[in-house]
């Protein structure tokens, strides 16, 4: 397979066979060759798995080597009925079914990686936003269990607003005495996968090449493609450009209209977690160019606490934060555009895990 400058192979852990990953382009990078490593004891927990990114997620989770263990937690007992489904399907994966608070111990004990799409999924004219008072105390509920019974797991927010949740996630976790910044990430892989495919789509490229950065937030124009840092590198024209941020920026909106109601972004949403999750893992195991763009405490963008970039990921989680690069002209009007949302989100969620609302 031809690879574009900045890329490396390695196994897929869903099927073996050798599939493109993209790491950060560097004038003169060497194309690797890598083997799959050595597959150590991996639990894995997901938080919200009855619901309709955590069964498609879920099944892909059963499927990957990475996966040793894969506890199952929802408030819904159909959760005992999805564990019970998966576990027919003939992959080594053990599955186990936890419902409710009094299980979220048994769930969590002993997990390395949590992702967590748990919450209420956006409806026609809701924005990310609009779940905000939902979805923030679950997030918030979650992450208190996850600071109890797994401290030191690698957490994975898919939990909307990403912009918010993730800040909450922060401040329950400093509460706790166990705040680690490289184990805190936010989802915002399915921005990437979408920028890909509509530019794969737009230029008749070849889909396994493509590689399109993707940074900022990860709602409306918080989304900030960098098209001028494709890979493979293409030229857009200024209405091509304009289009292609916006599709993107939209693109949840695109879904949630198309179902008419009937449910969001659910089945590319669970496939864009399991790549970060399966990207996550390797990089665990000590798989050395893994690199995904997430939403992460960072100082890349003075005044932003929180900012989505492209990572390295290790052992500990985020190995390394990597700066924006050269941006074109568009991408820096459109950067200033959202910061001023970006912050206001973000400072939204600190004051809410600061001053949470008090239960009736």
């Amino acid at each position: 397979m031809q690879l574009s400058a900045g890329q490396t192979t390695r196994a897929s852990a869903f099927t073996g066979q050798r599939v493109g990953v993209h790491a950060v382009a560097r004038p003169g990078a060497a194309k690797a060759r890598r083997t799959m490593p050595a597959v150590e004891a991996k639990r894995v927990a997901v938080l919200g798995a009855a619901g309709g990114i955590g069964q498609p997620l879920s099944l892909l989770l059963k499927m990957n080597k990475c996966v040793t263990e894969l506890a199952l937690f929802d408030v819904a007992p159909l959760v005992k009925g999805v564990a019970a489904d998966l576990s027919h399907c003939n992959t080594p994966v053990q599955v186990s079914a936890h419902v409710g608070d009094a299980e979220l111990e048994a769930c969590l004990k002993g997990c390395e990686l949590v992702v967590i799409p748990a919450g209420v999924p956006r409806k026609p004219g809701m924005t990310r936003d609009d779940l905000f008072n939902i979805n923030a105390g679950i997030v918030m509920n979650l992450v208190t269990a996850c600071a109890k019974y797994c401290p030191n797991a690698i957490l994975e927010i898919i939990s909307n607003p990403v912009n918010s949740t993730v800040p909450i996630a922060s401040e329950v976790l400093k509460a706790a005495g166990c705040y680690d910044p490289r184990k805190l990430l936010g989802v915002t892989t399915l921005d990437v996968v979408r920028a890909n495919t509509f530019v794969a789509q737009a230029k008749g490229l070849d889909l396994k090449e493509v590689d399109v950065p993707v940074i900022g937030g990860h709602a409306g124009i918080t989304i900030l493609p960098l098209l001028s840092q494709t890979v493979p590198s293409v030229t857009f024209s200024d209405a091509e450009r304009k289009a292609l941020t916006s599709r993107i920026q939209d693109a949840g909106t695109e879904v949630v209209e198309a179902k008419a109601g009937a449910g969001s972004a659910t089945l590319s949403m669970a496939y864009a977690a399991a790549r970060m999750a399966e990207s996550t893992l390797l990089g665990m195991q000590g798989e050395p160019n893994m690199f995904e763009c997430a939403f992460v405490q960072s100082d890349v963008v003075p005044g932003s606490p929180f900012f989505a970039s492209r990572v390295q990921l290790g052992p500990e989680g985020v190995a390394k934060v990597n700066g924006l690069g050269q941006l074109n002209e568009f991408e820096k009007a459109a950067m200033e555009a959202m910061l001023p949302e970006l912050k206001a989100q973000i400072e939204k969620g600190i004051a809410f895990a600061k001053n949470p609302p008090k239960k009736e």
